[in-house]
């Protein structure tokens, strides 16, 4: 077995050279070789060993390794020439460079006289090394020797790590402790240059243990094979499964891209473009036929070095390739073209753009590969391969790697340019279904937001703001199961058919129910055997600022927060009820009374539920984050969506309505009990005029006094007493109501010519803004609406 300082060993002189020529270390080896103890020598300048003269060049700064016979003076004076093999050893745990200069002195017996040798050299075909027990070299055959460019009688009696100080050899030589102490046979590998080439090769050092007639082990024979070709087609097949696993892992074209270019450098190539063709030139759409010059644009470049520096081109910037460049005549042949300075062609390629001239003279860019990037017959675009830290140019196996992992991402970048139109498409069509604004009203001041999927699509998440007659004012959220255009095709239907009846007032249950059974009608349309293939959630809220009357039902929809003027954020207790699209079951409403000033936070489940959180935490953070006190609505909407979603995406839709209500002031209501006499109808008028009188609006008198004059009549002749009449009293609007408990709608006609009557609600639709009827559970109420500002303008 080898000693436990292998550098103590006697069998072969050692000595360490620094970087100024003075000898730091002189093992027993060097002493028996001239005479020198170690004391005498360290620190002395190893020029002083030297005799007059010696054979072979000495290394300079620049060499690694260095052998030739130099003549040493001996301690007692003569001179003995001596085969030195001198490697640089690298720096370690903060020691400087140095030289380690070795020569064996048992270089041991001739291979032909000595039997392990000749059995080993018997056994191996290939390039071979021969060890003792020791460690210590015993012989290499000839292709060997080449390889270490060394000559095979000198090396004798060295160590691995006194050929070279490379990493590989000191692995080596641990290997082979191994196959001593064990008996069995290691493999290792490695990338190494021979002497006299240019390029690295993969090794396969194959280190066997070597018995003698008892079985015991003497010895190792280390065998290496050249595997360079299995090599780089492992390395190739391990390139098209990486990107097969890191191309595509988004549906975003530009992440797409730069996946491309990450997974091939620096695994096949310097400096990676990705230009895509243009989309918006073509409609969002490729164009079918290129032909130069092309416009590209550059999506993507990853280099080996920090800033793509070789890059001329900006990421986001659109160039024109003439005819003649290779991006374009790739293109429009469809084939790769590859380009190397080796074949004198690289030049001719590039003669078109002089600034990519210039910088491939700068940075020894010596081989490129353009190859098109095409999928379902459609192209894409271009990824350019450059070449210049790498020695070799591209081969044709390069060739096909690059075609094969270009076609992989270009499907996957088609993929995203598909799902980036479909989704434009959708939001296009969300964006249209869904309010521009708020509608301004006396009941409640609103604020809202809408943040759409980040990866399943666009879907089917919507809320509403609807003024409602006498002030009030209905607000709706709700959420379509499924994405992409059918879910938000849905949601416009729906949103369409709860403005149609929220017009007749429907209480918030009897809406639910409604829609409810149009959701079911349009599950049965959709021709799908699966039930509930169409199904969504909804919350209604109707207000009155008038009475501070609030009333809610949900169909599986979360419940909404209620945040009081002067206390926390609370769940409101809310009966949940079947979602829309189950059928036949009931829905049950709430009712409350809200202070003036409170803020009602409707929602989608998207902004509560995560795959990282249950929905009761998402449900505390959203109340934790509505307590905070905000300058606006705005900024409280700003901030629930940083406190749920800090990442500024969601998984699934998200919609946020905020409403802070308002209270009508009881002076700005008038309300009158009317005795069923038409007699008394002048007098009514009489004590209508006194209050617009008073509340200032003379100008609104003349049109005032003929509407209530006309719905008092009716509801005098037509409905049943008791019977009430009501005017409320807004900035910009004033409301004349009146109630019976008749169930009797009354009906727009044309009245005929000879007709003494018919023309009262055809008078009042004439003058009034809108009007219109709305049942109550004592009878119905006859409201019409009549603009304040044209009249004072």
């Amino acid at each position: 077995m080898s000693p436990v300082n292998p550098f103590d060993d006697a069998a072969t002189a050692r000595a360490v050279v620094d970087g100024s020529g003075t000898v730091r270390e002189w093992n027993e080896g060097a002493r028996l070789l001239l005479g020198h103890p170690a004391a005498e020598v360290v620190g002395r300048p190893a020029t002083d060993l030297l005799a007059d003269g010696h054979e072979g060049t000495p290394p300079g700064h620049d060499d690694e390794q260095w052998s030739g016979i130099l003549t040493l003076r001996h301690r007692d004076g003569h001179t003995v020439p001596v085969w030195v093999l001198a490697h640089r050893r690298p720096a370690a745990d903060g020691a400087p460079a140095s030289w380690l200069a070795v020569t064996p002195l048992e270089a041991g017996p001739e291979p032909d006289d000595d039997s392990l040798v000749r059995a080993a050299l018997t056994q191996s075909p290939c390039a071979m090394m021969i060890f003792d027990d020791r460690l210590l070299l015993r012989g290499v055959n000839d292709t060997m020797a080449r390889l270490m460019g060394l000559p095979a009688d000198r090396v004798r009696g060295l160590r691995a790590t006194d050929i070279s100080g490379r990493p590989q050899n000191a692995e080596l030589e641990r290997q082979m402790r191994r196959v001593l102490a064990t008996g069995r046979r290691q493999d290792m590998q490695a990338r190494l240059r021979a002497v006299g080439e240019s390029r690295a090769h993969a090794w396969n050092a194959r280190i066997a243990p070597l018995t003698d007639a008892d079985g015991r082990v003497c010895g190792v024979c280390v065998s290496a094979h050249d595997f360079t070709e299995q090599h780089r087609a492992r390395e190739r097949l391990q390139l098209v499964n990486e990107a097969s696993v890191r191309i595509g892992t988004t549906l975003d074209v530009t992440r797409t891209a730069q996946e491309l270019a990450d997974v091939c450098v620096p695994a096949l190539a310097d400096f990676v473009s990705v230009d895509l063709l243009d989309p918006r030139e073509n409609g969002g759409e490729p164009a079918a036929v290129v032909e130069p010059p092309v416009g590209l644009r550059r999506t993507a470049h990853r280099s080996v070095t920090a800033d793509c520096p070789q890059a001329v081109t900006e990421t986001g910037r659109l160039d024109v390739y003439p005819a003649g460049s290779p991006q374009a005549e790739c293109l429009l042949s469809g084939q790769a073209i590859v380009a190397s300075t080796a074949y004198g062609d690289l030049e001719r390629w590039l003669q078109w753009d002089p600034a990519r001239l210039k910088r491939m003279e700068e940075y020894g860019i010596h081989s490129t590969m353009s190859v098109p990037l095409q999928a379902r017959g459609t192209t894409l675009g271009v990824a350019v391969f450059t070449r210049f830290r790498r020695p070799d140019p591209f081969t044709h196996d390069d060739v096909l790697l690059a075609e094969e992992v270009s076609a992989r991402a270009a499907v996957c970048i088609d993929n995203a340019r598909r799902y980036s139109r479909e989704r434009e498409a959708t939001l296009t069509l969300q964006r249209s279904l869904l309010p521009r604004w708020l509608p301004p009203t006396a009941a409640v001041e609103a604020a809202s937001r809408y943040l759409p999927a980040a990866r399943s699509g666009v879907g089917g998440d919507w809320f509403d703001v609807i003024p409602l007659s006498g002030m009030r004012v209905a607000m709706v959220v709700g959420d379509v199961v499924g994405h992409g255009i059918p879910a938000s095709a849905t949601m416009g239907r729906l949103r369409t058919a709860v403005r149609t009846l929220a017009d007749i007032d429907l209480t918030p249950e009897e809406l639910l129910t409604h829609l409810d059974d149009l959701v079911v009608r349009l599950s049965e349309e959709s021709g799908d055997d699966r039930a509930g293939e169409v199904g969504a959630t909804c919350l209604y809220v109707v207000y009155d600022p008038v009475s501070r009357h609030c009333a809610m039902a949900r169909a599986g929809h979360p419940a909404p927060v209620l945040i009081p003027p002067d206390g926390p954020p609370e769940q409101v207790e809310l009966p949940s009820g079947p979602p829309l699209g189950v059928g036949g079951l009931p829905f049950e409403s709430a009712e409350m009374q809200l202070r003036e000033g409170s803020v009602l936070a409707l929602y989608t489940d998207g902004l509560v539920e995560s795959r990282d959180r249950d929905t009761d935490v998402g449900q505390a953070l959203l109340r934790e984050a509505l307590a905070v006190p905000s300058a606006s609505l705005d900024a409280a909407c700003d901030r629930v969506l940083h406190t749920l979603l800090p990442a500024g995406s969601a998984a699934d839709d998200v919609a946020l309505l905020l409403a802070r209500t308002r209270g009508l002031p009881a002076g700005q209501v008038a309300t009158w009990d009317i005795p069923a006499d038409p007699s008394l109808v002048a007098p009514v008028r009489k004590q209508v005029l006194e209050q617009l009188s008073d509340w200032g609006l003379l100008e609104a008198t003349f049109t005032a006094e003929l509407v209530v004059s006309e719905l008092v009549t009716n509801a005098i002749r037509y409905g049943s007493p008791p019977i009430r009449l009501r005017l409320i009293h807004d900035t910009a609007t004033l409301i004349c109501e009146v109630s019976d408990t008749s169930h009797t709608a009354p009906h727009l006609r044309r009245a005929r010519t000879w007709d003494e009557g018919g023309r009262g609600l055809l008078l009042v639709a004439q003058l009034t803004q809108r009007w219109g009827s709305r049942h109550t559970t004592e009878g119905k109420t006859i409201w019409a609406e009549l603009g304040l500002l044209d009249d004072e303008e």
